[in-house]
């Protein structure tokens, strides 16, 4: 009896993406999707094939606000819910964290409103869920 392995391949995927006011200049997020190779080589995610639960939130700390441009000091503050994130440059401190599926959506949410309220930072969900809306 044959056996057939199936391989899956991790690639970078370029997702066509439509400026919308207010939003931050970077997008990038992530799901099993479809892709499509152009011309140059470069993978374009052209449908999802599957979600995988998560939630992408991006923090910027105001910079005249209690935490100053610090992403060291988002991290902490966000810290207890033990999210993935990853801080975009030293220019532009931007933190994009992962919040899993299951994670304490409405906890989070509380807390990035407080800190919105707060003057501490000013975030955007890139990525949400149902179960994020819902929460």
């Amino acid at each position: 009896m044959a056996v057939m392995e199936s391989v899956v391949e991790k690639i970078k995927a370029w997702f066509r993406f439509v400026p919308r006011e207010g939003w931050f200049p970077q997008d990038t997020e992530g799901d099993v999707v479809r892709c499509q190779t152009d011309a140059d080589g470069l993978r374009w995610a052209v449908g999802r094939v599957s979600s995988s639960g998560n939630c992408t939130i991006r923090v910027v700390p105001v910079p005249t606000g209690p935490l100053g441009r610090s992403p060291q000091a988002v991290h902490q503050r966000l810290s207890v819910f033990e999210l993935g994130g990853e801080d975009f440059s030293e220019d532009f401190p931007m933190v994009a964290f992962t919040a899993p599926a299951g994670a304490d959506f409405a906890g989070i949410k509380a807390l990035l409103t407080q800190g919105q309220t707060g003057g501490w930072w000013h975030y955007e969900v890139g990525c949400g869920t149902d179960e994020w809306w819902n929460a």
